[in-house]
């Protein structure tokens, strides 16, 4: 086969997509369970049972395992059906940070997990935002069936209204709670059964010509089948029609019932999922479009992760491939700087494990050992005529602290650790205007825990928070910038780049000042 067509067909069987949800919607249920359709892990763990050691494959730095959360996003690995699935994984907990944003302009596609019973909530809202500005493909899966939720018509509402988009329900809910007995698939005319006792992986779904099937009332009972007659008819009369062309621009949403826990309309869903969601798609650079099947190797990096193993300082960047075949030991030249580098220890990875790689292929999310030199936001090129992918976002803070070492004698470690966690884009670091503090700014609150927490086991700093009442950054342009601070409501710090921001303790003081300042623009991003 001519390396043409199997970069072509390795491209196509590719699926890079990430999961978004509120805390406790069932990210990680539902994450464990694809990886044991995939043959990655033997057994899924329940991950409330936090005292025991068995913890959610995905979760694997200190902290998390300490708090059972997803904190860092991390990438796994596997092969189902034909197809290679890379999933990114995004911390769900209130308190994430810059890095879940990140994570999703590396995707090509998302499932959204919603909680049957609690609807859409705010942090998937947040998430949802960053996606659709960009038009990334959604799968939503409605979890939790098996326990008394919210009316399935009223969930659908709730997704067009909250978040402004169409869905299309690809399979529906035959009752719910205790009295759910399994879902019916629109467009093969079938259904699956749920099983109360036993595992549900690898149920059988049993067609059935029409509603009036004798073997649908025998099984779920006179009443729920009525009730299933009537939705779905107002389904096909009122609701959306399916439509692959707004599925793949992001403008509608298929709609999934089932319960993860359980693997209830988890394997119905994976499938569905490999046939809708799209390959690698062509990605925007300075020098036009770049598609994922031109030959020459391109790729960026949306995250910086530093030690990962405690045992050896190490520092990962995440590489997202673009085009072209990624091959062990092979040259590039990183766009920024314009010096050529060779690639030679490339990992794949698989939650807390890695395995070295020879080849990869557009789609694919690399690991490259770093020893500082790259950024978030750098393009990589196989060839010396370079171009940008353009720089990632940054997204404005809404917590702030000044922040010192507790010991003078500790202040270049102190320094090294904010620079080097700053680079990872964990936090960022601003200094103010006359006494040069140190000011972090996080995106969550519990990055403040965790960069106190990594300072200490990384770099055997204490250190000292003064948490501060400001909430909003915003970058200004202006040729004399102190001479815009006139109260205490805001306050004047300067980037790593030595550009003005100014921070602002609420949603009035920002109001207030735009309309003293009414020329003065206020950006959200540097």
């Amino acid at each position: 086969m001519s390396n043409q067509n199997q970069l072509k067909e390795e491209i196509n069987k590719r699926r890079t997509f990430a999961i978004i949800s509120h805390p406790d919607a069932g990210k990680t249920t539902l994450t464990e369970k694809l990886l044991f359709l995939g043959g990655q892990i033997r057994s899924t763990g329940t991950v409330k049972s936090r005292k025991s050691s068995k913890f959610a494959t995905s979760d694997w730095m200190e902290i998390e395992k300490q708090r059972g959360i997803s904190v860092t996003s991390s990438v796994m690995n596997f092969t189902y059906m034909g197809h290679t699935i890379n999933i990114l994984d995004t911390p769900g907990h209130e308190d994430f940070s810059e890095d879940t944003y990140r994570t999703l302009l590396a995707v090509d596609s998302v499932v959204m997990i919603i909680d049957a019973a609690k609807g859409v909530e705010s942090q998937t809202k947040k998430l949802f935002k960053v996606v659709s500005e960009h038009g990334i493909p959604i799968f939503t899966f409605v979890n939790k069936m098996d326990r008394q939720g919210r009316e399935p018509l009223e969930l659908l509402e709730e997704i067009e209204e909250v978040l402004g988009i169409e869905s299309y329900p690809m399979n529906w809910p035959i009752g719910m709670g205790q009295d759910f007995q399994g879902v019916y698939d629109r467009h093969k005319k079938a259904v699956e059964f749920y099983d109360t006792d036993g595992d549900n992986k690898d149920k059988e779904a049993v067609y059935i010509s029409d509603l009036e099937d004798p073997v649908l009332k025998e099984k779920a009972g006179e009443d729920l089948v009525n009730q299933l007659q009537e939705d779905v008819m107002l389904l096909d009369e009122a609701g959306s029609e399916y439509s692959d062309e707004a599925l793949q621009s992001g403008k509608q949403t298929p709609v999934f019932f089932g319960s993860a826990i359980s693997s209830f309309g988890v394997p119905t869903f994976l499938n569905h999922f490999l046939e809708l969601a799209p390959p690698p798609a062509p990605r925007q650079s300075s020098e036009g479009e770049v598609k994922p099947e031109d030959e020459t190797f391109s790729g960026f990096i949306f995250k910086i992760q530093a030690n990962m193993n405690p045992a050896h300082r190490d520092r990962v960047a995440f590489l997202r491939i673009v085009s072209g075949t990624f091959e062990k030991g092979m040259e590039a030249w990183l766009e920024r700087t314009n010096k050529s580098m060779k690639l030679s220890q490339g990992q794949l990875f698989f939650a807390s494990s890695r395995g070295n790689v020879d080849k990869a292929y557009p789609g694919d999310i690399v690991g490259l050992y770093d020893s500082g030199t790259y950024q978030i936001g750098d393009t990589l090129v196989g060839s010396k005529n370079v171009y940008s992918f353009g720089a990632l976002p940054t997204f404005p803070p809404e917590h702030f602290a000044k922040v010192r070492a507790q010991k003078a004698l500790k202040q270049k470690h102190f320094y090294k650790g904010v620079q080097q966690l700053s680079e990872e884009g964990a936090i960022q670091v601003y200094k103010t205007a006359h006494w040069d503090e140190i000011v972090v700014g996080v995106v969550g609150r519990l990055q403040f825990e965790i960069f106190e927490h990594r300072m200490k086991g990384e770099y055997n700093t204490d250190i000292q928070f003064d948490t501060m009442p400001h909430q909003h950054a915003r970058w200004i342009e202006a040729d004399k910038p102190e001479n815009l601070v006139d109260n205490s409501r805001n306050l004047l710090v300067y980037d790593q780049q030595k550009r003005p921001v100014l921070l602002f303790t609420n949603d009035f003081a920002l109001r207030w000042f735009q309309e003293k300042n009414p020329d003065v623009p206020l950006k959200e991003s540097k």
